[in-house]
């Protein structure tokens, strides 16, 4: 009996905490609407990312992005008063964006509210309304935004955004990414061979692994079609990767150990040798087994001493 008191209070603690945090984020987010309808150089501002999509919505642990539409960009990335009364701040850096070849202003608040600020030049946006956004910005539009101010009516033509149309690599491409793969695995045996450990292993686990990643994607795409969603940046891959695959990811990813990262290296180039192989069939392409087994005769040359 005193267990499960002691698990229904938990529960009502943990579900307190987390109903402030999103009573929080809708607190910030009014806040700064309120604040950003009255500064002249602010012409729209959308919501978007878990916060403004139905489809795997926010949770406890997602964080707030806003894009600020802005005739005076350099403002948001230079000064700091604008988004410090909105809470006490903990920790703020400017990044590149994710997509778009933008910037933006992330900040930690006190309480682990975190926002990404997004500063796009009005006149920026108003080019690409005209004349199109990139595929990666289409397909967060896609997933869902909302609209918080639109002094110019610009957004309204955001409403409909035109669908993209998934297509397999093609043949040229395919093949291109098959080179670039074996390269950098011959190319990490060597830093192996050399003693570079911190160099091959962050290789083996960036690199390659990204390399991996768009295999994975192809391989999705061949088995449920070319409209099925593999998301972005591997977000989400343990719902929609080959389930094999998952299950032998622990077996590619190194710890800092030599042995180990001999280990993950020869385990990352069989994982991709079957989702190559598997996809190129599907595909009609060539895969190239002996590229691949030329390619293990180079590594175990440089890996076996």
């Amino acid at each position: 009996m005193v267990a499960k008191i002691f698990l229904f209070a938990s529960y009502r603690f943990l579900k307190g905490i987390f109903m402030t945090l999103a009573d929080s984020f809708e607190g910030l987010n009014m806040r700064f609407v309120t604040w950003a309808q009255g500064q002249q150089d602010v012409r729209g501002l959308l919501k978007v990312g878990s916060r403004a999509r139905t489809r795997a919505p926010a949770d406890s642990l997602s964080d707030l992005d806003l894009v600020i539409i802005t005739t005076n960009p350099n403002r948001y990335l230079t000064e700091t008063a604008w988004f410090e009364y909105l809470g006490e701040v903990l920790l703020t850096f400017i990044e590149e964006t994710a997509v778009g070849q933008g910037f933006e202003r992330r900040v930690l608040y006190r309480g682990s509210l975190d926002v990404d600020f997004s500063i796009v030049p009005d006149d920026t946006f108003r080019q690409l309304i005209a004349s199109g956004f990139p595929i990666a910005v289409q397909d967060i539009f896609r997933r869902g935004f909302r609209v918080l101010i639109d002094k110019d009516k610009m957004l309204e033509k955001l409403a409909v955004v035109p669908e993209g149309t998934p297509s397999p690599p093609a043949s040229q491409d395919f093949i291109q990414h098959l080179n670039d793969f074996l390269y950098h695995a011959v190319w990490t045996a060597k830093k192996i061979r050399r003693g570079e450990l911190w160099v091959a292993k962050s290789c083996c686990d960036g690199y390659m692994k990204r390399l991996l990643l768009r295999m994975m994607e192809w391989h999705a795409g061949t088995i449920h079609g070319w409209d099925y969603d593999t998301w972005f940046d591997g977000r989400f891959l343990e719902r929609w990767a080959d389930p094999e695959v998952i299950s032998q990811l622990a077996t590619v990813f190194a710890h800092y150990d030599l042995d180990d990262v001999k280990n993950a290296l020869l385990q990352t180039v069989k994982m991709h040798r079957r989702l190559s192989t598997e996809t190129g069939r599907r595909l009609g392409y060539e895969t190239s087994e002996e590229k691949y087994s030329e390619t293990l005769r180079l590594m175990d040359g440089y890996l076996s001493h």
